[in-house]
Protein backbone atom coordinates (compact mmCIF):
# COMPACT_ATOMS: atom_id res chain seq x y z
CA UNK A 1 0.00 0.00 0.00
CA UNK A 2 1.45 3.32 -1.05
CA UNK A 3 0.67 6.40 1.18
CA UNK A 4 0.72 9.64 -0.70
CA UNK A 5 2.63 12.67 0.80
CA UNK A 6 1.94 16.26 -0.68
CA UNK A 7 5.62 17.31 0.08
CA UNK A 8 6.42 17.97 -3.14
CA UNK A 9 4.01 21.00 -3.38
CA UNK A 10 5.07 24.68 -1.98
CA UNK A 11 3.92 26.13 0.77
CA UNK A 12 2.44 29.86 0.03
CA UNK A 13 2.04 30.77 3.68
CA UNK A 14 4.66 34.05 4.03
CA UNK A 15 6.24 33.92 7.39
CA UNK A 16 6.06 37.45 9.07
CA UNK A 17 7.98 37.08 12.34
CA UNK A 18 11.61 38.26 10.94
CA UNK A 19 9.99 41.26 9.05
CA UNK A 20 8.27 41.69 13.16
CA UNK A 21 11.10 41.07 14.52
CA UNK A 22 13.15 44.09 11.99
CA UNK A 23 10.13 46.90 12.77
CA UNK A 24 10.82 46.16 16.43
CA UNK A 25 14.58 46.86 16.59
CA UNK A 26 13.91 49.74 14.70
CA UNK A 27 11.10 51.32 16.70
CA UNK A 28 13.35 51.06 19.49
CA UNK A 29 16.27 52.62 17.69
CA UNK A 30 14.16 55.39 16.66
CA UNK A 31 12.66 55.87 19.91
CA UNK A 32 16.45 56.46 21.81
CA UNK A 33 17.68 58.17 18.76
CA UNK A 34 15.18 60.75 19.25
CA UNK A 35 15.26 62.70 21.61
CA UNK A 36 19.08 63.11 21.26
CA UNK A 37 18.51 64.66 17.62
CA UNK A 38 16.31 67.67 19.36
CA UNK A 39 18.47 70.93 18.92
CA UNK A 40 17.63 74.44 19.83
CA UNK A 41 18.90 77.94 21.19
CA UNK A 42 20.56 78.43 24.56
CA UNK A 43 18.45 80.77 26.40
CA UNK A 44 17.75 81.80 30.11
CA UNK A 45 13.91 82.51 29.97
CA UNK A 46 12.41 84.78 32.42
CA UNK A 47 10.44 83.41 35.09
CA UNK A 48 6.56 84.25 35.13
CA UNK A 49 3.16 83.10 36.66
CA UNK A 50 1.00 83.52 33.33
CA UNK A 51 -0.82 80.17 32.54
CA UNK A 52 0.42 78.15 29.42
CA UNK A 53 -1.10 78.53 26.38
CA UNK A 54 -2.90 75.39 24.40
CA UNK A 55 -0.19 74.86 21.09
CA UNK A 56 -2.94 74.89 18.39
CA UNK A 57 -0.33 73.73 15.49
CA UNK A 58 2.68 71.99 15.34
CA UNK A 59 4.17 74.29 12.96
CA UNK A 60 5.29 77.11 15.33
CA UNK A 61 7.18 79.72 14.35
CA UNK A 62 10.08 80.98 17.56
CA UNK A 63 11.83 84.05 17.56
CA UNK A 64 14.77 83.31 20.05
CA UNK A 65 16.84 86.06 21.26
CA UNK A 66 20.19 84.98 23.13
CA UNK A 67 22.22 86.68 25.81
CA UNK A 68 24.93 87.71 22.81
CA UNK A 69 22.16 89.73 21.17
CA UNK A 70 22.04 86.91 18.34
CA UNK A 71 18.34 86.63 16.61
CA UNK A 72 16.67 82.78 15.93
CA UNK A 73 13.69 82.11 13.80
CA UNK A 74 13.51 78.46 14.80
CA UNK A 75 16.94 77.58 14.13
CA UNK A 76 18.22 80.13 11.88
CA UNK A 77 20.40 82.57 12.77
CA UNK A 78 18.78 86.31 11.34
CA UNK A 79 20.78 89.63 11.50
CA UNK A 80 18.12 92.30 12.71
CA UNK A 81 18.04 94.30 9.64
CA UNK A 82 16.96 91.00 7.61
CA UNK A 83 14.59 89.89 10.85
CA UNK A 84 11.04 91.59 8.89
CA UNK A 85 11.87 90.28 5.53
CA UNK A 86 13.35 86.52 6.56
CA UNK A 87 9.77 86.38 9.16
CA UNK A 88 7.53 87.65 6.06
CA UNK A 89 8.96 84.77 4.49
CA UNK A 90 8.77 82.12 7.61
CA UNK A 91 5.29 82.82 7.39
CA UNK A 92 4.43 82.00 3.86
CA UNK A 93 2.68 78.91 4.34
CA UNK A 94 0.95 79.12 7.97
CA UNK A 95 -2.42 80.36 7.90
CA UNK A 96 -2.43 81.68 11.49
CA UNK A 97 0.08 84.24 11.60
CA UNK A 98 1.22 83.30 15.06
CA UNK A 99 4.85 83.77 16.68
CA UNK A 100 6.16 83.15 19.96
CA UNK A 101 8.87 85.22 20.98
CA UNK A 102 11.54 83.87 23.59
CA UNK A 103 14.20 86.38 24.69
CA UNK A 104 17.15 85.79 27.24
CA UNK A 105 16.62 87.65 30.55
CA UNK A 106 20.06 89.47 30.36
CA UNK A 107 19.00 91.16 26.84
CA UNK A 108 17.82 94.99 27.39
CA UNK A 109 14.54 96.20 27.28
CA UNK A 110 15.02 97.99 24.01
CA UNK A 111 16.84 94.96 22.22
CA UNK A 112 13.28 93.39 23.07
CA UNK A 113 10.94 95.95 22.24
CA UNK A 114 12.87 96.22 19.02
CA UNK A 115 12.35 92.42 18.02
CA UNK A 116 8.88 92.47 19.00
CA UNK A 117 7.94 95.30 16.91
CA UNK A 118 10.02 93.66 13.83
CA UNK A 119 7.62 90.67 14.57
CA UNK A 120 4.90 92.70 14.44
CA UNK A 121 5.97 94.75 11.18
CA UNK A 122 6.37 91.43 9.16
CA UNK A 123 2.21 91.27 9.90
CA UNK A 124 2.03 88.88 12.76
CA UNK A 125 -1.56 88.78 14.25
CA UNK A 126 -0.48 86.91 17.44
CA UNK A 127 2.76 87.31 19.55
CA UNK A 128 3.28 84.92 22.36
CA UNK A 129 6.20 85.43 25.36
CA UNK A 130 7.77 82.42 25.78
CA UNK A 131 8.59 82.08 29.83
CA UNK A 132 10.14 79.65 32.58
CA UNK A 133 7.16 79.18 35.59
CA UNK A 134 8.41 80.24 39.13
CA UNK A 135 7.45 77.04 41.03
CA UNK A 136 9.51 74.35 39.63
CA UNK A 137 6.70 72.01 39.59
CA UNK A 138 4.95 72.91 35.99
CA UNK A 139 7.11 71.94 32.34
CA UNK A 140 9.68 73.96 31.60
CA UNK A 141 8.24 76.62 29.12
CA UNK A 142 5.26 78.07 29.10
CA UNK A 143 3.72 80.79 26.75
CA UNK A 144 1.83 83.89 27.84
CA UNK A 145 -0.25 85.93 25.19
CA UNK A 146 0.58 89.46 24.45
CA UNK A 147 -1.22 91.54 22.63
Amino acid sequence: MAIESNSDRLMSDINVTPFVDVMLVLLIIFMVSAPMMTQGVDVSLPEATAKALPAESEQQVMVTVRADGQIYINDHAVPMYALRAELIRFLEGHSDRQVFFRGDRSIDYGTAIRVMSEIKAAGVSKLGMVTVPLDGDKPPETAAQAG
